[in-house]
């Protein structure tokens, strides 16, 4: 997929992994002629391309495949497409405004402006490293985070270490115990900050439960021993305001420290151009439509909000590319009504965080996540204080994103609503259940 000389296109989407791909390839269907993906990478398809575990596809392609088969379906449907796709090129500027100015550079063009209509944001997230985790010590060899140590193992052919500890319990942290088991070595203990797990509840069972590998919750990293290389760590228990218990001290021998200690959304070109973004997510504030504050430029996957699947990725990548091929073909949208969605008790956030009633699809999905890990409790959904709906919830947890569908007709039936309410109602966190009149816990950032 090679662009051609015109640097006029009616949609450039800025990242080639799994939103990018399928945001590309559905606007093309919904009609959209020249779509252009910038990529930075040497090849389309992101982070998949290092995921050689099977589990993806499940809910898009109604089978089980590896990362890089997965990606590989949607490159294949992009170059029946005829998409074009700028690989190796960094995107170091975004300018609004009713033509969009991409700012692109690379070794083969140099720098190059290419003007869109419209702009789809799909750069998905990094790491935390550990210079944002304050852990004390001296800085050895040994230390890498989760998805570094995976390309390592699976796309270079390397071991990072032979005896593990990993601080942080996020999918890919639990996926590399497993790897790096598989791989011959000792995986000794993960290591969790907070009271639950941060990964789905299958790779508990399948990466630590499965290879009998201990998950230490309300622990962490206290300090890093070594000087050349790693040769071990002090691993301590916390507290409820997440603080060391002095006394709880465990050393823990071990070569290498995996940091598996969250995501966070590749916002600064958003910044840029003046995307607004949620404090809660790292990512824009969106419409229904997917559409930040700055018209015509859109976001998804990961950049928008950390996902704990795939598939669900590629589903909402591909509702950004058929609202993106709307813009295009329809222009300017009067602003009209807006109802705003709002994260309350025990609801960290909401995706899309507002809607325009006018615009939106007959059934609005709107996605979230809890703040803590509840047992038997009831989400609530109302109109300003009006009741809409509710649901039985056996149980709801950080690491397992949550849905809830409203339908067009029901808010038709509450007349002209200004908000929206998602709330969890009779929350006691899990971890609290056995406490005899244990307040509730109001959210955390």
């Amino acid at each position: 997929m090679v662009p051609g000389m015109n640097r006029k296109r009616e949609i450039v989407i800025i990242g080639g992994g799994p939103a990018g791909l399928a945001a590309a390839v559905s606007a093309k269907e919904a009609g959209a002629e020249k779509v252009l993906i910038i990529e930075r990478e040497e090849e389309p398809g992101g982070i998949l391309n290092q995921c050689i575990h099977n589990g993806f596809g499940l809910h898009t392609f109604k089978e089980e495949l590896t990362g890089p088969e997965y990606a590989a379906r949607f490159v294949a449907l992009a170059e029946e497409a005829g998409i074009e796709c700028m690989l190796h090129t960094m995107v170091v500027g975004l300018r609004g405004g009713e033509v969009k100015e991409i700012t692109a550079m690379s070794l083969k063009e140099g720098l190059s402006t290419i003007e869109a209509k419209a702009v789809i944001l799909a750069m998905g997230c990094r790491e935390r490293p550990r210079g944002a985790l304050n852990i004390p010590g001296f800085r050895p060899a040994g230390v890498f985070t989760a998805g570094t140590a995976q390309r390592y193992v699976n796309i270079e052919g390397r071991m990072p270490g032979r005896e593990a500890v990993i601080l942080g319990s996020g999918d890919i942290g639990l996926i590399m115990a497993r790897r790096m088991t598989l791989e011959g070595a000792r995986v000794k203990m993960v290591v969790e900050l907070m009271p639950y797990s941060g990964g789905l509840k299958r790779n508990i069972v399948q990466c630590l439960e499965d290879y009998n590998i201990p998950l230490k919750l309300s622990h962490t990293v206290v300090d890093i021993h070594g000087k050349e290389r790693v040769e071990g760590v002090t691993v301590a228990k916390v507290d409820e305001k997440r603080k060391p218990v002095p006394g709880t001290e465990e050393y823990v021998s071990c070569d290498t420290l995996l940091l598996s200690c969250g995501l966070i959304p590749e916002n600064e070109l958003s910044a840029q151009v003046g995307v607004e973004l949620n404090p809660a997510t790292a990512g824009p504030f969106v419409n229904e439509c997917l559409e930040t504050n700055i018209e015509g430029i859109f976001a998804c996957g990961n950049v928008l909000h950390v996902h704990d699947l795939v598939d669900y990725v590629s589903e909402e990548a591909q509702a950004a590319g058929r609202y993106a091929a709307d813009y295009v073909k329809k222009g300017r949208r009067q602003p009209g009504r807006k109802i705003a969605i709002k994260a309350a008790a025990g609801i960290r956030y909401t995706v899309p965080s507002c809607l325009h009633p006018e615009r939106m699809e007959e059934e609005q999905v709107i996605r979230f996540r809890p703040d803590n890990v509840y047992r038997d409790v009831t989400l609530a959904v109302y109109c300003n204080d009006i009741l809409l709906k509710k649901q039985k919830k056996k149980i709801m947890a950080p690491g397992e994103m949550e849905q809830i569908k409203i339908k067009r007709k029901e808010l038709a039936a509450y007349g002209e609503p200004d908000s929206i309410t998602l709330c969890i109602e009779n929350r006691i966190p899990a971890e609290c259940k056995d406490t005899v009149n244990a307040p509730a816990r109001e959210n955390r950032p």
